[in-house]
């Protein structure tokens, strides 16, 4: 069973081509800028099982053409592995695109973990990586967690040849900086297999959230940055697909 926060059937820029949106409950970290604090907790949903997600997503194939198909969010979809393990392979089992939307926080390559996530792999057709920074000590500012291991998935995804597109949220006075840009650009650049990197500029559409949950916004105040600033890292990270 997977504890599923949300479901959209018609999405257009989670992955290749139309994708139906699975987004699972639950997640370790704390991002400042999260506008799902929702999703945090894994006991604040109902189940469901692989078989009734896939039945509900094959009502939209129709919509998908050939590169369509399923992405599964959070959350942390990772903190599901199991679920996701048995959702993929009967996915490709109907043979249905899978694509994973992760930010990496649970990744390891000890123990029983990484045998299921290679087991993932090789059911999983695309991954949307989201770097939320690249330097240490600004990630666990950020986060609350460190990167290495982030950093590490996204070095084994590249060794694997596995296709990614990197997703990375713009966010004035903490990552809208061209030195944080450019050692994420020249990290970028040591790894083989990225197809796509998305720069997400901040915004605060989820503030109600926050007020709805009695928590307070850890960003108030900051405004989503200019299109001067989304243009500027956007040709930073040209380099990198060149």
């Amino acid at each position: 069973m997977g504890y599923v926060h949300s479901i959209e059937s018609f999405g257009s820029v989670d992955g290749p081509g139309i994708r139906f949106l699975i987004f699972l409950q639950g997640c370790p970290m704390r991002c400042l800028f999260c506008h799902n604090p929702d999703t945090w907790k894994q006991d604040k949903t109902r189940p469901m099982t692989a078989d009734e997600l896939l039945n509900q997503a094959e009502k939209y194939r129709s919509y998908w053409g050939e590169k369509g198909g399923i992405t599964v969010s959070g959350g942390e979809a990772l903190l599901q592995i199991d679920f996701l393990i048995e959702l993929f392979e009967k996915a490709h089992a109907r043979s249905i695109n899978t694509c994973l939307d992760t930010s990496a926080q649970p990744f390891t390559r000890k123990g029983t973990w990484f045998a299921k996530f290679e087991r993932l792999m090789k059911v999983t057709d695309t991954v949307l990586l989201d770097i939320k920074h690249i330097r240490e000590d600004e990630h666990r500012k950020l986060t609350k967690f460190s990167n290495s291991n982030i950093l590490d998935c996204a070095r084994y995804l590249s060794d694997i040849q596995k296709p990614v597109w990197i997703r990375h949220v713009l966010i004035p006075k903490l990552t809208d900086n061209d030195a944080y840009l450019h050692e994420l650009a020249a990290f970028l650049k040591t790894l083989h297999n990225i197809e796509r990197i998305d720069i997400l500029p901040y915004h605060t559409l989820g503030t109600y959230k926050y007020e709805e949950l009695h928590i307070d916004y850890p960003l108030k105040g900051i405004e989503p940055p200019t299109q001067e600033c989304i243009d500027n890292a956007n040709r930073i990270m040209e380099s990198v697909l060149k």
